[in-house]
C-alpha cells in the first residue's frame, strides 16, 4: 500500500503572494485507502486545502501530487462532497445518482445499471423516483455521497458533509461512512468541525493552526476497527483522543 496524497511546504494565498495567506508550509502525507479527517478552527484553511486536493484551487508554493502526479486539475478518479449537497431540483435521485457519470465518462448505460445497487447500498430503496425537495437532509447528503461514489473513485474528499444536520441524523450518516469506508476501503479525506466525529471515523486526525493554516498536530488514532459506535465510544481509549485533540485544539 503506497502513498495516495502528498502534499510538501504548501503554502496558499488568497489574491497572490501579498494577500492573505491560507495555508503555509503544510506537509502532509495520506496512504492509500486510508481514513483521514482534518479538523482546525473556523478559517483556519481547511476547506481550501480540500480544494487543493480536489485540483479546484491552484497553490503558490510548494507541491501536491496524488498517486505520484502533480495535481494541477480536477481528477475522474475523485469524488468530491461539499457541504450542501447540491442536488438538481428537477432530477430524481435516480437521475442524480447517474448524472456525474454520465457527463464526467459518457457512461449512461453503465451508470444506469449500477444505480439499483447504489440506491441499496445508501439504504434509499423506494426513494428512487422521489425529488430533492421530497427528501430529508439525511437523505439529501446520503444522495450526494453516491453521486461520489457511482464514479468509484479512488479518492473520495468531503467537506464537512453532515455539518448542517441534527445530532442524530449525523450519527447515523456516521455510521452508513464507516459503514461504505468499511466494504470499499477507499482513501477518504474528511473535513469536520466535531473532534468526535473525527475520532470515531478515522485512522488519523490532522490538526491545523489558526489561520494560516499550518499542521500543527498529527494524531494516530488507535481504535480497533471494524468500528461500531455504540461500542468504539465506550472505549477508554476513544476519550482519551477526544480529550487529547481537544488539548490541541485549546478547547480545553
Amino acid at each position: 500500500m503506497g502513498v495516495a496524497i502528498r502534499v510538501e511546504n504548501l503554502t496558499k494565498y488568497y489574491g497572490g503572494p501579498g494577500g492573505t495567506k491560507a495555508l503555509e508550509d503544510v506537509d502532509i502525507a495520506i496512504d492509500d485507502c486510508e481514513f483521514i479527517s482534518i479538523i482546525g478552527p473556523s478559517g483556519c484553511g481547511k476547506s481550501t486545502l480540500l480544494r487543493v486536493l480536489a485540483g479546484l484551487h491552484g497553490f503558490d508554493t510548494g507541491s501536491a501530487r496524488m498517486f505520484d502526479a502533480p495535481i494541477d486539475r480536477p481528477r475522474d478518479d475523485v469524488g468530491v462532497v461539499f457541504q450542501t449537497s447540491n442536488l438538481l431540483p428537477w432530477a430524481t435521485v435516480r437521475k442524480n445518482l447517474t448524472l456525474a457519470v454520465e457527463i464526467r465518462h459518457g457512461q449512461a448505460a453503465a451508470a444506469a445499471a449500477d444505480v439499483a445497487g447504489m440506491i441499496d447500498l445508501l439504504n434509499l430503496n423506494g426513494f428512487e423516483d422521489k425529488y430533492p425537495h421530497e427528501l430529508s437532509g439525511g437523505m439529501k447528503h446520503r444522495v450526494a455521497i453516491g453521486q461520489a461514489l457511482m464514479q468509484n473513485p479512488r479518492v473520495l474528499l468531503m467537506d464537512e458533509p453532515f455539518g448542517a444536520l441534527d445530532a442524530l441524523t449525523r450519527d447515523r450518516l456516521n455510521v452508513e461512512l464507516l459503514r461504505l469506508w468499511q466494504r470499499d476501503r477507499k482513501t477518504v479525506v474528511l473535513i469536520t468541525h466535531s473532534i468526535a466525529e473525527a475520532v470515531l471515523l478515522s485512522d488519523r486526525v490532522l490538526v491545523l493552526s489558526e489561520r494560516p493554516g499550518r499542521l500543527i498536530a498529527n494524531l494516530r488514532i488507535d481504535l480497533p476497527r471494524p468500528r461500531d459506535p455504540s461500542v468504539t465510544r465506550d472505549l477508554p481509549a476513544f476519550g482519551d483522543h477526544v480529550v487529547e485533540l481537544s488539548r490541541i485544539m485549546g478547547v480545553v
